[in-house]
Protein backbone atom coordinates (compact mmCIF):
# COMPACT_ATOMS: atom_id res chain seq x y z
CA UNK A 1 0.00 0.00 0.00
CA UNK A 2 1.01 3.65 -0.86
CA UNK A 3 -0.35 7.49 -0.29
CA UNK A 4 -2.31 8.09 -2.85
CA UNK A 5 -0.78 9.70 -5.95
CA UNK A 6 -1.25 13.35 -6.63
CA UNK A 7 -4.44 14.85 -8.39
CA UNK A 8 -3.65 15.93 -11.87
CA UNK A 9 -4.19 19.89 -11.05
CA UNK A 10 -2.49 19.68 -7.85
CA UNK A 11 0.74 21.27 -7.57
CA UNK A 12 3.08 22.31 -4.82
CA UNK A 13 1.93 26.22 -4.65
CA UNK A 14 -1.42 25.30 -4.93
CA UNK A 15 -3.06 26.88 -1.35
CA UNK A 16 -4.32 24.33 1.01
CA UNK A 17 -7.61 24.30 1.94
CA UNK A 18 -8.97 26.41 4.69
CA UNK A 19 -9.40 23.84 6.76
CA UNK A 20 -5.97 22.39 7.26
CA UNK A 21 -4.86 25.76 7.71
CA UNK A 22 -7.05 26.38 10.66
CA UNK A 23 -5.77 22.70 12.25
CA UNK A 24 -2.00 23.61 11.65
CA UNK A 25 -2.75 27.29 13.00
CA UNK A 26 -4.22 25.81 15.87
CA UNK A 27 -1.37 23.15 16.05
CA UNK A 28 1.49 26.16 16.57
CA UNK A 29 -0.77 28.08 19.09
CA UNK A 30 -0.65 24.19 21.01
CA UNK A 31 2.53 23.90 20.40
CA UNK A 32 4.06 27.02 22.28
CA UNK A 33 2.50 25.94 25.59
CA UNK A 34 3.87 22.36 25.08
CA UNK A 35 7.23 23.67 24.64
CA UNK A 36 7.54 25.70 27.84
CA UNK A 37 6.43 22.48 29.84
CA UNK A 38 8.99 20.22 27.95
CA UNK A 39 11.71 22.77 29.58
CA UNK A 40 10.36 22.82 32.91
CA UNK A 41 8.11 20.33 34.10
CA UNK A 42 10.48 18.04 35.23
CA UNK A 43 13.04 20.54 36.55
CA UNK A 44 9.16 21.91 38.44
CA UNK A 45 9.12 18.73 40.28
CA UNK A 46 12.91 18.17 40.92
CA UNK A 47 12.13 21.36 42.73
CA UNK A 48 9.27 19.96 44.69
CA UNK A 49 11.55 17.16 45.72
CA UNK A 50 10.90 14.25 43.63
CA UNK A 51 13.15 11.76 42.62
CA UNK A 52 14.04 10.87 39.06
CA UNK A 53 11.89 7.79 39.44
CA UNK A 54 8.84 9.86 40.46
CA UNK A 55 9.61 11.95 38.07
CA UNK A 56 9.74 9.34 35.24
CA UNK A 57 6.54 7.69 36.92
CA UNK A 58 4.65 11.14 36.75
CA UNK A 59 5.55 11.52 32.81
CA UNK A 60 4.43 7.54 32.28
CA UNK A 61 0.93 8.44 33.93
CA UNK A 62 0.18 11.18 31.70
CA UNK A 63 1.56 8.54 28.24
CA UNK A 64 -0.56 6.05 29.61
CA UNK A 65 -3.16 7.69 29.83
CA UNK A 66 -3.08 9.23 26.46
CA UNK A 67 -2.52 5.54 24.90
CA UNK A 68 -5.80 4.40 26.20
CA UNK A 69 -7.66 7.61 25.09
CA UNK A 70 -5.69 6.98 21.87
CA UNK A 71 -7.22 3.38 21.13
CA UNK A 72 -10.99 5.12 21.53
CA UNK A 73 -10.11 8.12 19.48
CA UNK A 74 -8.78 7.28 16.35
CA UNK A 75 -11.34 4.99 15.03
CA UNK A 76 -14.24 6.87 16.66
CA UNK A 77 -12.84 9.66 14.30
CA UNK A 78 -13.46 7.78 11.37
CA UNK A 79 -17.09 7.22 12.59
CA UNK A 80 -17.97 10.53 14.39
CA UNK A 81 -15.26 13.02 12.85
CA UNK A 82 -12.82 14.94 14.21
CA UNK A 83 -13.52 18.45 15.05
CA UNK A 84 -15.90 17.70 18.40
CA UNK A 85 -13.05 15.76 19.62
CA UNK A 86 -10.58 17.91 19.35
CA UNK A 87 -12.98 20.71 20.96
CA UNK A 88 -13.47 18.66 23.88
CA UNK A 89 -9.57 17.79 23.86
CA UNK A 90 -8.66 21.33 24.23
CA UNK A 91 -11.71 22.38 26.76
CA UNK A 92 -10.12 19.78 28.85
CA UNK A 93 -6.01 20.87 28.17
CA UNK A 94 -7.17 24.20 28.98
CA UNK A 95 -8.94 23.28 32.56
CA UNK A 96 -6.10 21.27 33.14
CA UNK A 97 -3.62 24.17 32.62
CA UNK A 98 -5.77 26.46 34.87
CA UNK A 99 -5.73 24.00 37.85
CA UNK A 100 -1.67 23.71 37.34
CA UNK A 101 -1.63 27.37 37.78
CA UNK A 102 -3.99 27.62 40.77
CA UNK A 103 -2.43 24.93 43.30
CA UNK A 104 0.70 22.67 43.73
CA UNK A 105 -1.30 20.28 46.01
CA UNK A 106 0.74 17.35 44.65
CA UNK A 107 -2.73 15.37 44.00
CA UNK A 108 -4.30 17.93 41.75
CA UNK A 109 -0.55 18.81 39.88
CA UNK A 110 -0.74 14.76 38.85
CA UNK A 111 -4.22 14.90 38.03
CA UNK A 112 -3.43 18.04 35.97
CA UNK A 113 -0.18 16.44 34.14
CA UNK A 114 -1.80 13.21 33.53
CA UNK A 115 -4.53 14.29 31.40
CA UNK A 116 -2.98 17.52 29.55
CA UNK A 117 0.32 15.27 29.16
CA UNK A 118 2.76 18.28 30.73
CA UNK A 119 6.00 17.64 29.87
CA UNK A 120 6.17 14.69 27.02
CA UNK A 121 6.29 16.74 24.31
CA UNK A 122 3.87 15.95 21.11
CA UNK A 123 5.54 18.70 18.59
CA UNK A 124 1.89 20.52 18.96
CA UNK A 125 -0.18 17.68 18.38
CA UNK A 126 -3.61 17.26 20.37
CA UNK A 127 -2.31 14.51 22.51
CA UNK A 128 -4.38 11.41 22.40
CA UNK A 129 -6.34 12.89 20.06
CA UNK A 130 -3.47 13.60 17.19
CA UNK A 131 -5.00 10.47 15.16
CA UNK A 132 -8.30 12.68 14.81
CA UNK A 133 -6.25 15.39 13.77
CA UNK A 134 -4.23 13.36 11.66
CA UNK A 135 -6.91 11.32 9.98
CA UNK A 136 -8.61 15.17 9.54
CA UNK A 137 -5.53 16.64 7.74
CA UNK A 138 -5.21 13.27 5.52
CA UNK A 139 -9.03 13.29 4.55
CA UNK A 140 -8.89 17.34 3.51
CA UNK A 141 -5.36 16.82 1.42
CA UNK A 142 -3.63 13.88 -1.03
CA UNK A 143 -0.58 12.92 -2.96
CA UNK A 144 1.66 15.80 -3.19
CA UNK A 145 -0.11 18.46 -1.33
CA UNK A 146 -0.78 16.20 1.72
CA UNK A 147 3.43 15.29 2.22
CA UNK A 148 3.65 19.10 2.05
CA UNK A 149 1.00 19.68 4.36
CA UNK A 150 2.61 17.10 6.91
CA UNK A 151 5.91 18.73 7.12
CA UNK A 152 4.29 22.33 7.04
CA UNK A 153 2.12 20.88 10.09
CA UNK A 154 5.00 19.51 11.87
CA UNK A 155 7.24 22.46 11.42
CA UNK A 156 5.52 25.19 12.41
CA UNK A 157 4.59 22.23 15.57
CA UNK A 158 8.63 22.88 16.25
CA UNK A 159 8.57 26.37 15.98
CA UNK A 160 5.38 27.01 18.57
CA UNK A 161 7.49 24.58 20.87
CA UNK A 162 11.33 26.50 20.47
CA UNK A 163 9.02 29.92 20.86
CA UNK A 164 7.45 28.11 24.12
CA UNK A 165 11.10 26.81 25.33
CA UNK A 166 12.61 30.23 24.97
CA UNK A 167 9.76 32.02 27.16
CA UNK A 168 10.95 29.52 30.22
CA UNK A 169 13.50 32.74 30.33
CA UNK A 170 10.80 35.44 30.94
CA UNK A 171 10.17 35.07 34.74
CA UNK A 172 13.76 35.14 34.73
CA UNK A 173 14.05 38.86 33.00
CA UNK A 174 11.48 40.24 34.85
CA UNK A 175 13.78 38.97 38.01
CA UNK A 176 11.38 36.55 39.45
CA UNK A 177 13.34 32.98 40.54
CA UNK A 178 13.57 29.92 39.55
CA UNK A 179 14.28 28.81 43.86
CA UNK A 180 10.41 29.95 44.75
CA UNK A 181 8.36 26.62 43.28
CA UNK A 182 5.80 29.45 42.06
CA UNK A 183 7.35 30.78 39.28
CA UNK A 184 7.06 27.21 37.32
CA UNK A 185 3.55 27.66 37.53
CA UNK A 186 3.29 30.93 36.21
CA UNK A 187 4.68 29.08 32.63
CA UNK A 188 1.12 26.74 32.89
CA UNK A 189 -0.59 29.91 31.33
CA UNK A 190 1.34 29.30 28.25
CA UNK A 191 -0.51 25.72 27.39
CA UNK A 192 -4.14 27.75 29.04
CA UNK A 193 -3.62 30.57 26.54
CA UNK A 194 -2.87 28.09 23.63
CA UNK A 195 -5.44 25.94 24.53
CA UNK A 196 -7.96 28.56 23.99
CA UNK A 197 -6.61 29.96 21.07
CA UNK A 198 -7.13 26.47 19.53
CA UNK A 199 -10.77 26.28 21.04
CA UNK A 200 -11.75 29.59 18.93
CA UNK A 201 -10.03 28.49 15.48
CA UNK A 202 -11.37 24.75 15.22
CA UNK A 203 -14.87 26.23 15.71
CA UNK A 204 -14.78 28.45 12.97
CA UNK A 205 -13.41 24.56 11.04
CA UNK A 206 -16.24 22.78 9.25
CA UNK A 207 -15.59 19.48 9.01
CA UNK A 208 -16.97 17.39 6.04
CA UNK A 209 -20.61 15.64 7.31
CA UNK A 210 -19.86 12.41 5.33
CA UNK A 211 -17.33 9.60 5.99
CA UNK A 212 -14.58 9.05 3.27
CA UNK A 213 -15.81 7.27 0.20
CA UNK A 214 -14.47 3.62 0.22
CA UNK A 215 -12.40 2.54 -3.05
CA UNK A 216 -14.33 0.67 -5.40
CA UNK A 217 -12.36 -2.13 -4.55
CA UNK A 218 -14.67 -2.89 -1.71
CA UNK A 219 -17.38 -3.37 -4.22
CA UNK A 220 -16.16 -7.12 -4.33
CA UNK A 221 -15.94 -8.59 -1.08
CA UNK A 222 -13.00 -10.77 -1.93
CA UNK A 223 -11.07 -8.32 -3.08
CA UNK A 224 -12.13 -5.87 0.23
CA UNK A 225 -11.14 -9.10 2.44
CA UNK A 226 -7.43 -9.33 0.47
CA UNK A 227 -7.08 -5.63 0.89
CA UNK A 228 -7.60 -5.28 4.45
CA UNK A 229 -5.31 -7.91 5.14
CA UNK A 230 -2.90 -6.38 3.83
CA UNK A 231 -3.35 -3.34 5.47
CA UNK A 232 -3.58 -4.95 8.50
CA UNK A 233 0.03 -6.65 7.97
CA UNK A 234 1.56 -3.18 7.09
CA UNK A 235 -0.01 -1.69 10.73
CA UNK A 236 0.96 -4.44 12.82
CA UNK A 237 4.74 -3.60 11.08
CA UNK A 238 4.18 -0.16 11.77
CA UNK A 239 3.28 -1.21 15.22
CA UNK A 240 6.46 -3.07 15.52
CA UNK A 241 9.25 -0.73 14.78
CA UNK A 242 7.23 2.21 16.26
CA UNK A 243 7.06 0.44 20.01
CA UNK A 244 11.15 -0.02 19.36
CA UNK A 245 11.04 3.81 18.71
CA UNK A 246 8.87 4.57 21.15
CA UNK A 247 10.82 2.99 24.06
CA UNK A 248 14.22 4.52 22.58
CA UNK A 249 12.38 8.10 22.90
CA UNK A 250 10.89 7.75 26.06
CA UNK A 251 14.34 6.72 28.00
CA UNK A 252 15.68 10.45 26.89
CA UNK A 253 13.33 13.00 25.12
CA UNK A 254 11.26 13.23 27.86
CA UNK A 255 13.95 13.59 30.55
CA UNK A 256 16.74 16.21 28.42
CA UNK A 257 15.98 19.07 30.89
CA UNK A 258 16.22 17.26 33.64
CA UNK A 259 19.84 15.32 32.47
CA UNK A 260 21.06 18.84 31.59
CA UNK A 261 20.19 20.08 34.96
CA UNK A 262 22.22 17.36 36.67
CA UNK A 263 24.49 17.03 34.47
CA UNK A 264 26.10 20.09 34.04
CA UNK A 265 23.93 21.81 37.07
CA UNK A 266 22.38 24.35 34.87
CA UNK A 267 19.24 27.05 35.39
CA UNK A 268 15.80 26.34 33.95
CA UNK A 269 16.54 29.82 31.79
CA UNK A 270 19.47 28.66 30.00
CA UNK A 271 18.22 24.72 29.74
CA UNK A 272 14.97 26.90 27.88
CA UNK A 273 17.19 28.21 26.09
CA UNK A 274 19.12 24.80 24.75
CA UNK A 275 15.85 23.06 24.20
CA UNK A 276 14.32 26.03 22.25
CA UNK A 277 17.30 25.67 19.81
CA UNK A 278 16.82 22.34 19.66
CA UNK A 279 12.77 22.92 17.95
CA UNK A 280 14.08 25.34 15.89
CA UNK A 281 16.65 23.16 14.33
CA UNK A 282 14.11 20.47 14.37
CA UNK A 283 11.44 22.58 12.35
CA UNK A 284 14.54 22.81 9.85
CA UNK A 285 15.05 19.24 9.98
CA UNK A 286 11.24 19.08 9.23
CA UNK A 287 11.78 21.36 6.00
CA UNK A 288 14.25 19.02 4.94
CA UNK A 289 12.50 16.07 5.04
CA UNK A 290 9.72 17.02 3.02
CA UNK A 291 11.96 18.14 0.42
CA UNK A 292 13.84 14.88 0.10
CA UNK A 293 10.52 13.21 0.96
CA UNK A 294 9.49 14.21 -2.47
CA UNK A 295 12.65 13.82 -4.09
CA UNK A 296 13.88 10.50 -2.84
CA UNK A 297 10.78 9.05 -1.03
CA UNK A 298 8.95 9.28 2.54
CA UNK A 299 10.94 6.26 3.42
CA UNK A 300 14.10 6.84 2.27
CA UNK A 301 14.10 10.44 3.87
CA UNK A 302 13.02 8.88 7.03
CA UNK A 303 16.29 6.21 7.17
CA UNK A 304 19.07 9.16 6.09
CA UNK A 305 18.06 11.21 8.73
CA UNK A 306 17.39 9.18 11.23
CA UNK A 307 20.85 7.44 10.85
CA UNK A 308 21.92 10.47 11.46
CA UNK A 309 20.47 11.56 14.33
CA UNK A 310 21.80 7.97 15.62
CA UNK A 311 25.05 9.23 15.41
CA UNK A 312 24.68 12.44 16.83
CA UNK A 313 22.66 11.00 19.70
CA UNK A 314 25.47 8.64 20.80
CA UNK A 315 28.23 11.23 20.88
CA UNK A 316 25.92 13.92 22.57
CA UNK A 317 26.55 12.41 26.39
CA UNK A 318 30.03 12.08 25.82
CA UNK A 319 30.39 15.40 26.02
CA UNK A 320 31.66 17.45 28.87
CA UNK A 321 31.04 20.81 28.39
CA UNK A 322 27.32 22.15 28.25
CA UNK A 323 27.34 24.39 25.27
CA UNK A 324 28.97 21.34 22.83
CA UNK A 325 26.45 18.73 24.49
CA UNK A 326 23.21 21.03 24.18
CA UNK A 327 24.76 21.78 20.53
CA UNK A 328 24.72 18.31 19.55
CA UNK A 329 21.36 17.62 20.85
CA UNK A 330 20.00 20.13 18.59
CA UNK A 331 21.56 19.20 15.93
CA UNK A 332 20.59 15.52 16.60
CA UNK A 333 17.06 17.02 16.46
CA UNK A 334 16.69 18.27 13.06
CA UNK A 335 17.85 15.03 11.94
CA UNK A 336 15.47 13.04 14.53
CA UNK A 337 12.52 14.79 14.75
CA UNK A 338 12.45 16.01 11.87
CA UNK A 339 10.88 13.67 10.18
CA UNK A 340 7.76 13.67 11.75
CA UNK A 341 5.57 14.53 9.21
CA UNK A 342 7.21 11.72 6.85
CA UNK A 343 6.92 9.17 9.23
CA UNK A 344 2.69 10.82 8.84
CA UNK A 345 2.84 10.77 5.35
CA UNK A 346 3.89 7.00 5.73
CA UNK A 347 1.03 5.76 8.43
CA UNK A 348 -1.42 7.21 6.64
CA UNK A 349 -0.67 6.04 2.98
CA UNK A 350 -0.37 2.30 4.50
CA UNK A 351 -4.62 2.39 4.57
CA UNK A 352 -7.88 3.29 2.73
CA UNK A 353 -9.05 6.92 3.10
CA UNK A 354 -12.12 5.31 5.51
CA UNK A 355 -9.47 3.42 7.91
CA UNK A 356 -7.10 6.20 8.13
CA UNK A 357 -8.23 6.88 12.00
CA UNK A 358 -7.38 3.22 12.89
CA UNK A 359 -3.86 4.11 10.99
CA UNK A 360 -3.53 6.87 13.20
CA UNK A 361 -4.13 5.37 16.16
CA UNK A 362 -1.74 2.34 15.76
CA UNK A 363 1.03 5.28 14.38
CA UNK A 364 0.42 7.23 17.81
CA UNK A 365 -0.38 3.91 20.51
CA UNK A 366 2.16 1.88 19.29
CA UNK A 367 4.54 4.75 20.56
CA UNK A 368 3.33 5.92 23.77
CA UNK A 369 2.83 2.62 25.38
CA UNK A 370 6.48 1.74 25.11
CA UNK A 371 7.57 5.90 25.59
CA UNK A 372 5.64 5.61 28.79
CA UNK A 373 8.25 2.92 30.51
CA UNK A 374 10.84 5.19 28.86
CA UNK A 375 11.17 7.66 31.58
CA UNK A 376 10.92 5.39 34.29
CA UNK A 377 14.19 3.95 33.61
CA UNK A 378 15.83 6.78 32.44
CA UNK A 379 14.90 8.43 35.20
CA UNK A 380 15.76 6.29 37.60
CA UNK A 381 19.74 6.20 35.66
CA UNK A 382 20.10 9.67 35.54
CA UNK A 383 19.06 10.32 39.67
CA UNK A 384 21.65 7.22 40.27
CA UNK A 385 24.50 9.34 38.01
CA UNK A 386 24.41 7.11 34.98
CA UNK A 387 24.49 9.80 32.71
CA UNK A 388 25.57 7.77 29.52
CA UNK A 389 23.86 4.49 30.15
CA UNK A 390 20.34 6.15 28.90
CA UNK A 391 21.57 7.19 25.68
CA UNK A 392 23.27 3.90 24.67
CA UNK A 393 20.23 2.39 25.32
CA UNK A 394 18.11 4.87 23.51
CA UNK A 395 20.71 4.58 20.22
CA UNK A 396 20.72 0.30 20.45
CA UNK A 397 17.03 0.19 20.22
CA UNK A 398 17.27 3.44 17.65
CA UNK A 399 19.53 0.91 15.49
CA UNK A 400 17.01 -1.37 15.50
CA UNK A 401 14.72 0.85 14.50
CA UNK A 402 16.29 1.71 11.26
CA UNK A 403 16.94 -2.19 10.25
CA UNK A 404 13.66 -2.84 10.75
CA UNK A 405 11.64 0.41 8.75
CA UNK A 406 13.99 -0.43 6.27
CA UNK A 407 12.90 -4.07 5.62
CA UNK A 408 9.08 -3.44 6.22
CA UNK A 409 8.57 -0.27 4.17
CA UNK A 410 11.32 0.41 1.46
CA UNK A 411 8.60 -0.96 -0.66
CA UNK A 412 7.15 1.81 -0.67
CA UNK A 413 9.46 4.17 -2.54
CA UNK A 414 10.28 1.89 -4.93
CA UNK A 415 6.33 1.93 -5.65
CA UNK A 416 6.37 5.46 -5.87
CA UNK A 417 9.66 5.67 -7.82
CA UNK A 418 7.48 3.69 -10.28
CA UNK A 419 4.96 5.86 -10.51
CA UNK A 420 6.95 8.67 -11.23
CA UNK A 421 8.90 6.88 -14.10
Amino acid sequence: MKAAAARPHETTDTPLPRNVRLLMAARTARSVGQGATVASFSLYLHALHYSGTAIGTVLMAGLLFGALMTLIVGPLSDRRGSRGLLLGYEIVAAAAALAAVLTRIDAVLIVAATVAGFGRGANGAAGPFGPAEQAWLAREVDGAARQRAFSLNATLGFLGMAAGAAMVALPTALGRSYTDAATYRLLFLLPLAGSLVAIALLASAREAASRPAARAVDDDPRAGAIVTRTENRQLRRLALTNAINGLAIGIVGPLMAYWFARRFAQSPALIGQALAASFVLAAAGSVLSGKLSLRLGAVRSVLWMRLIGLVLLIATPFVPVFGAAAALYALRAAFNQGTAGARQVVAAGLTRAERRGLAASVQSLSLQIPRAAGPVLGGALIHAGFFITPFLFAAALQALYLVLYRHFFSSLDSADDTERA
